[in-house]
């Protein structure tokens, strides 16, 4: 496939129709260098197309959004040259999250901490890991080498997980940050098993939620209507326990037939400002939004 036959990552479409506060961020974003340059890790299960900070930036210039958060994807395993590249070009405005395994060094978590790492994310999702065993080793492990930075662990999981690891999170002396409303369906509604253990989570203020991603827990597009109940749940339990974020590009991670994890995964096309007009609906309350974009992240990402 040329590059010219691809879909580009999405530019949103719709005006912004409320007051964006000064200083909002975006908390999850992904930056896919050239693959040249910043080659893919040989065991991942997709294989995104191109995105560039300056296609970021365009975003974020539409959104009235100044600061950025960019995460490892899956896709580059533990090198964070990509992410890193993303966050050089924004400058003090990005915070990056990190992607580590055993062999990752303290002196290599130093260099990250200096450019503006902030935290490490575990990734339970795009590979399928559902084993509750798995994740309390991976969580222990994690809040184990973060403690002594006092660095955040981030994790993409499901609501199964979150309730198998819920007690680890409350003993952990560093916060947990969950992904894309915890990975919820929310086509199961409110009374799903976990989602009350992911309230409590909030409310104890032990873990953030990034309510990000609605497409990845509703297939309602384009307004995802009945993510609304999770979103108002989740800030009337703690609104200084939530996030906001787009998940720019917007990548499929998803297992599709007869695609193979060398073949292009074609980006999702998600109208990232209709998306944000969703924020003064989930959160009717000015103040409680500047939580959300402006307090929560620079609290958690050191801005």
């Amino acid at each position: 496939m040329t590059s010219k036959a691809r879909a580009r990552a999405s530019q949103p479409s719709t005006p912004i129709n409320f007051d964006v506060p000064a200083h909002a961020c975006d908390c999850h974003t992904h930056i896919h260098g050239d693959p040249e340059k910043f080659p893919f890790f040989a065991g991942r299960v997709y294989t995104p197309e191109p995105a560039s900070p300056e296609e970021m930036a365009a975003l974020h210039k539409a959104l009235r959004i100044e600061r950025v958060v960019i995460v490892t994807p899956s896709v580059y395993g533990t090198d964070n040259s990509s992410t890193l590249f993303g966050m050089k070009a924004r400058g003090a405005t990005a915070r990056g999250v990190a992607v580590i395994d055993d062999k990752t060094t303290e002196a290599q978590l130093d260099t990250l901490g200096e450019n503006g790492f902030r935290g490490i994310r575990i990734n339970l999702a795009t590979g399928g890991i559902s084993d509750p065993n798995v994740g309390r080793a991976r969580f222990m492990a994690a809040v184990e080498r973060m403690k002594a930075r006092g660095w955040h662990v981030q994790l993409y999981t499901t609501l199964p997980m979150i309730s198998a690891i819920k007690d680890l999170v409350l003993a952990a002396p560093v916060p947990a940050v969950f992904d894309h409303f915890g990975g919820l369906d929310a086509s199961l509604g409110l009374e799903q098993p976990g989602f009350s253990d992911l309230l409590e989570l909030v409310k104890s203020g032990k873990a953030y939620v990034k309510i990000s991603g609605a497409y990845r827990s509703s297939e309602l597009a384009p307004g995802y209507q009945d993510i609304v109940p999770f979103a108002r749940a989740l800030i009337a339990a703690n609104a200084d326990r939530i996030v906001w974020g787009t998940d720019w590009p917007h990548p499929d991670s998803g297992h599709v037939e007869g695609r193979k994890a060398t073949d292009i995964a074609p980006f999702y096309q998600i109208d990232d400002s209709r998306l944000l007009n969703q924020l003064p609906m989930w959160a009717p309350d000015a103040e409680t939004r500047k939580k959300i974009l402006v307090d929560n992240p620079a609290r958690l990402y050191g801005f």
